[in-house]
């Protein structure tokens, strides 16, 4: 299985420069009119853990997140998939809205259905969320009771992992979904995880690059007068470089 690495971009122009698979929120995107004209294959990341993180939950409908990706695909072009609408599964996330896991999962289902009758030629994939490895697993089967056969589509996203502190837990995970027949998309995966697990993921999306650069501003290149790299191309895409060595090391 040929694995994709999609490098966080918050900044939309480097849609129009880069040469590497890039990941972009569409909170980003709406910042302006003009949007750029990509040069790179790249995925929709929903913006939805600043969105559930600010409001408690999503404040567009399915209509209009539809209406938003179908824009992004044809004037920007290159999108390789979008991310629904899901609910993350943290304990911080379950206490913003105040609802249980059980209800986030049954929101993420009931919102991938209404945007794939909405815009079924869109590349919207599920996104499987938990905590335990019991909740993906009985989210996996409210999927199949729902009719969505996750083992069949050619991308499942894999969510609540960015903020992880035991990557033991999701690569237990991540084996055990892998074995089931899905082929996994990990949301912010840091670069423990990446060494971890990249080789039971068909893509994987990670910011990391920038909190390192910001945690660490005595590093920034040589020559650069910014007070971090946090938002550097270069640096983003020298830590790009190491996390596809490391991986190749892990493997």
């Amino acid at each position: 299985m040929t694995f994709t690495f999609y490098l966080g971009a918050h900044h939309r122009e480097w849609l129009a420069t880069s040469d590497v698979p890039l990941f972009v929120s569409r909170r980003e995107l709406a910042r302006g009119k003009k949007l750029p004209r990509a040069r790179t294959p790249w995925a929709l990341d929903s913006g939805g853990f600043t969105e559930l993180s600010l409001n408690g939950r999503w404040t567009i409908t399915a209509a209009q997140y539809a209406t938003e990706v179908r824009r992004y695909r044809d004037e920007v072009g290159m999108l390789q998939w979008a991310a629904p609408q899901d609910m993350m599964c943290e304990p911080k996330m379950i206490e913003r809205t105040g609802l249980s896991i059980d209800e986030h999962q049954r929101l993420t289902i009931e919102n991938y259905i209404e945007l794939r009758a909405l815009a079924p030629e869109l590349p919207i994939i599920p996104v499987l969320q938990g905590w335990s490895l019991g909740d993906y697993w009985r989210h996996q089967e409210a999927y199949e009771l729902a009719g969505v056969r996750l083992a069949e589509l050619p991308l499942v996203g894999l969510g609540t992992v960015c903020r992880r502190q035991h990557m033991t837990v999701v690569s237990g995970v991540v084996a055990a979904l892998k074995a089931d027949g899905l082929k996994l998309h990990g949301f912010g995966v840091k670069m423990q995880g990446l060494r971890a697990f990249a080789h039971n993921l068909a893509s994987a999306d990670s910011m990391a690059w920038s909190y390192n650069a910001r945690r660490n501003p005595q590093d920034r290149i040589a020559g650069h007068t910014h007070k971090s790299c946090s938002n550097c191309i270069e640096w983003a895409m020298g830590w790009r470089r190491e996390a596809l060595d490391s991986i190749a090391r892990a493997a």
